[in-house]
This record gives structure tokens, C-alpha cells and sequence, in this order.
């Protein structure tokens, strides 16, 4: 589950709710691309916008499409009792690891994340991925943090935001965190314009949102990195710039994948749970503009 290149698609929505048939397609991507696992219902896929039968089906359809492809479903959620709900129904469906984001409206003290993860980590029986991801969720780790949470049984990963752009600088915030943690556990980075820095500094895996689409770019750039070419690497991420840029400018990168999703054909011209809107028609034009001019399409 924890190593390679797992692709996180969006979870697109039509006029009756969730649109099965578009994520199967998105689905039928990944694995004929062969990815080394998927990750559902992250920060793309919309998660918090579902409700518990939602999220439920989705993991369904994903673990039953997946063709032997290991499936992990976040179970992020406000209240301690709803993850452990959505744990419990993730599990039921068959996910191969969770997801757990350290999700707060009222921003949480250190001790306080430590009890959720504490919490889930006795309760479930499957592999942990504890998602720091503070842009979102407004919670901060701190390197003490990580090392206690490692401490817990069934934690696996951690799912880290951005890295140091110089590669020295990322090797030893890497490093840093190497030394809080037992051997076991598996560093995946999860910011796309980072992960050719970060895995030469050494994580173990991308948790990548480009690959939940465009399959074939993201395990391109990994296999150059993998291979020990970095300049082939470099000359991957910055063909990339471009989708990088446009991940930026629109804070973020779930509306610019949906209206790529849309562009290539896979979903409705709205496929947003409400109140999330898709780009404008000039800013559609510009993300077909890029994925032309890549190759994505």
C-alpha cells in the first residue's frame, strides 16, 4: 500500500447526487495505468462534502473496480464518533488503509490531536495514513507530535505537505523527520510540484493528485526519479510547471482537475458538490490550453 505512486481522482457529482459512472471511468485510468494503489475520498475527492452513505458507496464502487489495485479511503470528519463511523464502514467495504486527516472548525491543541489518532489507532484494524495537511485542515504538527503518533499501533504513513525546494534543504527536513520516527513507518509527500524533490530526498511515495488523471505524466516524472535521473527528473517537473501554475493560481488543485476531468470527457460540465463552482469559461480555456499543450489530453 505504501510505496510507488498512488492516485488520488476527484469524485465527481451530476444533478442526482454522486456520478457513478464518471468515477468508474476515472477508475478504468488508474488501472490501466497500473498505479500502485488509490487514494478515495482525499481533499480532490471532496470528502467533505458527502455524507456517511455517500462515502460509503464511493468506497464500494472503488475497492470493487480496482482490479487488485490496494484501495485507501479517508475517513476525515469533525467529531472523533463520525471517524470512527466512517472507519468502521470503510473497513466493511473492504479499504486496504485509511486516510485520517486531523479535520477542525475550532483549531485543535496538540494533545487533542494526539487523542484522535490515539482514539482511531485502538479501534480499527486496518493501516493508518495520518494526513497532515494544515492548509486544510488549520491543525499544526509539530515534530514531537509525529513521533508520539508513530508510537501508536496500526499507524503506517504519514502523508506530508510541501518540502524545502532546494534538495539539500529537503534532504535534511526529511532527515529531521526520519529521526522522530520507528523504521517502519512510510513518508509519502503529497504537494505535486514538490514530489520529485521530496522523493529524491527521500520519501517513499507520492500520494498525487495529477495522477489521479493524468496517470501516465505522474509516473513518468516518478520512474525518472526512481531511476536516479535527476536531470530527467527536473526536466519532468518543469514540463509540469504549467499544471503546477494553474494549481496555484486557483487555490488549490481540485477545480482545475474537475474541469480537466471535464474536458477530457469523463464528467458533466458540472461535476462540484455544491457550493464548490467550476472555473470560469476563460479559466476552462486556459486549463485545456495546458493539458493540449502537455500531452495530457
Amino acid at each position: 500500500m505504501f510505496s510507488g505512486l498512488s492516485a488520488f481522482p476527484i469524485t465527481p457529482v451530476n444533478a442526482a447526487g454522486i456520478d457513478e459512472n464518471a468515477f468508474l471511468r476515472l477508475l478504468k485510468r488508474l488501472t490501466r495505468a497500473n498505479v500502485d494503489s488509490l487514494g478515495v475520498l482525499g481533499s480532490t475527492g471532496s470528502y467533505a462534502w458527502f455524507t456517511r452513505e455517500q462515502r460509503r458507496r464511493i468506497t464500494e464502487l472503488a475497492v470493487a473496480h480496482a482490479e487488485g489495485i490496494p484501495v485507501m479511503v479517508s475517513i476525515g470528519a469533525f467529531s472523533t464518533d463520525e471517524v470512527l463511523r466512517l472507519a468502521e464502514d470503510a473497513q466493511q467495504a473492504g479499504a486496504s488503509a485509511l486516510l485520517l486527516p486531523a479535520l477542525a472548525y475550532q483549531g485543535l491543541t496538540q494533545e487533542e490531536v494526539y487523542g484522535l489518532y490515539h482514539d482511531v489507532a485502538h479501534a480499527v484494524s486496518r493501516p493508518i495514513c495520518v494526513y497532515d495537511n494544515p492548509r486544510t485542515t488549520h491543525t499544526q504538527f509539530s515534530e514531537a507530535l509525529y513521533a508520539r503518533i508513530a508510537t501508536l499501533p496500526n499507524i503506517a504513513s504519514f502523508k506530508i505537505p510541501g518540502v524545502p525546494e532546494a534538495l539539500p534543504a529537503a534532504q535534511q527536513h526529511i532527515a529531521a523527520l526520519r529521526e522522530q520516527l520507528p523504521a517502519h513507518i512510510r513518508l509519502g509527500i503529497s504537494g505535486d510540484q514538490f514530489a520529485a524533490t521530496a522523493l529524491q530526498a527521500g520519501c517513499d511515495l507520492w500520494y498525487s493528485v495529477c495522477a489521479g488523471l493524468f496517470p501516465h505524466a505522474a509516473k513518468a516524472l516518478y520512474e525518472a526519479v526512481k531511476g536516479e535521473s535527476s536531470q530527467c527528473a527536473a526536466a519532468q517537473t518543469q514540463r509540469l510547471e504549467p499544471l503546477w501554475a494553474l494549481f496555484r493560481k486557483h487555490n488549490g488543485s481540485l477545480r482545475v482537475m474537475a474541469a480537466a476531468a471535464h474536458l477530457l470527457g469523463d464528467t458533466d460540465a458540472v461535476c462540484l458538490p455544491r457550493p464548490l463552482r467550476m472555473l470560469t469559461d476563460a479559466d476552462t480555456a486556459e486549463v485545456q490550453r495546458v493539458i493540449t499543450e502537455l500531452g495530457l489530453t
